[in-house]
């Protein structure tokens, strides 16, 4: 088992996200970045989101990944969630997709 997934499941041992908060998972892939709301006390993802069909650089397709999903989120009533790195450092692509997140209107 690799290090990142040794974090990720010592993390989500206390996170977990419910209706009132659910959860951002973030994951992210050496091309691409996935978001997506969770809500765990149902098992069910609410929005997602991925930077698959936008453009520019990797930082700016995952700022505008978070942005993206923080407009689905809203049009669902989803305004305070609880924010899962999913394993990966709170740096670059997750801190860039988090902060498009808070700016679209989203309380961590």
């Amino acid at each position: 088992m690799n290090q990142r997934k040794k974090r990720h499941i010592r993390v989500r041992k206390y996170l977990s996200g419910t209706k009132e908060r659910p959860r951002l998972a973030v994951f992210r892939s050496s091309k691409h970045i996935y978001a997506q709301i969770i809500d765990d006390s149902l098992g069910k993802t609410i929005v997602s989101a991925s930077d698959v069909k936008i453009s520019g650089t990797k930082k700016e397709k995952a700022y505008k990944t978070g942005k993206q999903l923080a407009e689905k989120a809203l049009k669902s009533k989803i305004t305070n969630i609880v924010f899962d790195r999913g394993g990966f450092l709170y740096h670059g692509r997750v801190a860039e997709v988090a902060k498009g997140a808070r700016e679209g209107g989203l309380k961590f």
